[in-house]
């Protein structure tokens, strides 16, 4: 089994333009989610992020704060899962969802293991 990053970006808060009732319908199907994940063991973290943060980007020393939004998506949460291959993986983010209640798009990375790291 390989471990990923599934990164889920929407264009701002994308739980703002829902109703109340829209926006605990759209927790209860994240949590409906997060407990398949759990049962089947792909499980290995899951959080939602804030809306606020900073990105420094750097060069030669040189660093200036942002945010910087030029894309106008924000990573507004992220999943740590196993899955056999990126193939897998692909799936499994394609089943969130997000994509129920909002635009948005979702990056799926390979996490590269390091001998001496964890």
């Amino acid at each position: 089994m390989q471990e990923f990053m599934i990164f889920i970006k929407t264009k701002g808060d994308h739980l703002a333009s829902l109703s109340p009732e829209q926006q605990q319908a759209h927790v209860q199907k994240i949590g409906k989610y997060i407990g398949g994940l759990m049962d089947s063991g792909k499980l290995k973290g899951a959080q939602p992020l804030e809306m606020g943060g900073a990105v420094i980007h750097g060069n030669k020393g040189v660093f200036k704060d942002g945010p910087f939004n030029e894309s106008k998506e924000v990573i507004v949460g992220y999943f740590h899962i196993v899955a056999k291959n990126l193939e897998e993986a692909i799936e499994i983010a394609k089943a969130n969802p997000v994509f129920d209640d909002s635009e948005g798009s979702i990056e799926v990375r390979p996490i590269k293991q390091m001998d001496g790291i964890n």
